[in-house]
């Protein structure tokens, strides 16, 4: 039986290692931390996420899904809290689509679970390098300080942002690209509680945003009642950043002066203001994804920022990817691996593009009159031409699309419909009839 090492217990990792026993090979993970289900998570790590379609896809393909089903919410739009105490509501698609929340550390859980099912799993087992002419990986036990050496047929990278296998080993290698970009803006997260009766002090099955232009609040819920919620915010150099918040009372009077309604749900937020730390945020951007039996999956080849809710998502399809790939090409790894970055990296870049791009759009745009009428028009034609026509964000969320190619087509969409409503003159008044007529006579036949 053929071997293999996944360097890495995360959410690729975990998923990857259940769908190479279940094709036949003997598996083991080695992870740098402890057991994660035996300890609190790390803070600032927390974030919750949003699963969507090439997620459970991934998912199902190996019947998880349903299991992670059970500890996610449906969040089937988003809800804008405008400065001035407005609430303005976004559907997401159209036919109760929806993506989902689910809590990082329990969806790791349930996939380390399947995969100790399926796998051999070492915990404290820090990655030291990898022999890659050799397919060795050498590791050292963070609490015993033993060194060990394991070989096998094929190795996996699945290390996260900072990946150990990609550091220690690829970026050494002739010709290997490697660039690693700090966003200017950092996040820290918040927990609101629920009701003192268990009840959410919010609408549980939207997404909450609190866009202020140049940062935003988001908040995403919790099975307990609770939401977490996190602030995006430049670190240094603006009048509103992270370095400006240097006491409790001036906390407290950002708060109250930006998110009003945010601070009257949660009085106490700048005494729990360092429960969790001020987190950076960066885009790494990698090629070649493979060296000889070895190869990068996630984060560790494509890490990205969280404003799209698809680096999960992203990391997960790599899995569905590669398996096809590998009875593809009949467990070959060379064909496999070639294919595989070939096909991978265009879409690893291109939902970073996307990922910076939403994050205008969420801090931004969502409060934006002229944006929301260009969403309302996209979301009518999508409802009459279903077949035909899909917004961007339809085809990241609730499809396998392409990443890079939604990307081409949504940009050259989004020009369209505001030619559209230029040339029709459509305004927030415009009667929904009148749109209605409008789109049939210009879309139905062209689309």
């Amino acid at each position: 039986m053929k071997k293999a090492i996944i360097v890495g217990s995360g959410l690729v990792g975990s998923l990857w290692a259940v769908y190479l026993s279940k094709a036949g090979y003997t598996v083991k993970v080695y992870e740098r931390r402890p057991d994660m289900r035996k300890t609190q998570m790390s803070a600032g790590k927390s974030i919750n996420l949003a699963t969507s379609y090439r997620g459970w896809k991934a998912l199902d393909g190996i019947g998880l899904g349903d299991a992670v089903r059970e500890i996610a919410i449906p969040m089937y739009g988003r809800t804008m809290h405008l400065a001035d105490g407005t609430k303005i509501y976004q559907q997401y698609g159209i036919n109760n689509q929806a993506i989902y929340s689910v809590s990082r550390g329990a969806i790791n859980s349930k996939l380390m679970d399947a995969a100790e099912n399926e796998a051999a799993l070492f915990f404290n087992e820090e990655c030291i390098s990898v022999d890659m002419e050799h397919n060795s990986c050498y590791f050292r036990n963070t609490q015993t300080g033993h060194f060990s050496q394991e070989s096998a047929d094929v190795i996996f990278a699945t290390d996260g942002a900072f990946s150990a296998v990609r550091y220690t080993s690829m970026q050494k290698m002739d010709r290997f690209s490697y660039s690693q970009n700090y966003i200017e803006d950092g996040y820290r997260e918040i927990l609101l509680p629920a009701n003192e009766d268990g009840t959410p002090k919010l609408e549980s099955n939207t997404l909450h945003i609190w866009p202020r232009g140049r940062f935003m609040l988001i908040a995403l819920p919790n099975f307990d009642g609770s939401f977490t919620c996190t602030l995006f915010m430049p670190v240094d150099g603006h009048q509103y950043c992270f370095n400006n918040l240097t006491s409790t009372a001036k906390v407290d009077e950002f708060f109250k002066t930006t998110f009003a309604d945010f601070h009257q749900m949660m009085p106490n937020v700048a005494d729990v203001w360092e429960t969790h730390p001020l987190s950076s945020l960066a885009i790494i951007r990698c090629y070649p994804w493979h060296y000889s039996k070895t190869a990068l999956m996630g984060d560790a080849a494509h890490a990205t920022v969280p404003f799209y809710g698809q680096g999960m998502n992203c990391g997960f399809e790599d899995c569905t990817v590669m398996n096809e790939l590998m009875h593809k090409h009949d467990h070959n790894w060379e064909l496999i691996f070639n294919e595989y970055e070939k096909v991978r990296k265009p879409n690893g870049d291109a939902v970073q593009d996307l990922s910076l791009h939403n994050y205008l759009v969420m801090r931004d745009k969502v409060a934006d009159p002229k944006f929301q009428l260009q969403q309302k028009i996209e979301r009518r034609i999508a409802e009459l031409y279903p077949e035909k026509y899909f917004p961007l964000y339809s085809m990241v969320s609730f499809t396998d699309i392409e990443y890079h190619i939604a990307l081409t087509k949504g940009t050259e969409q989004e020009n369209r419909i505001a030619t559209f409503i230029a040339d029709k003159q459509i305004t927030q008044d415009t009667g929904n009839s009148e749109i209605d007529n409008f789109i049939h006579s210009t879309f139905g036949t062209t689309l």
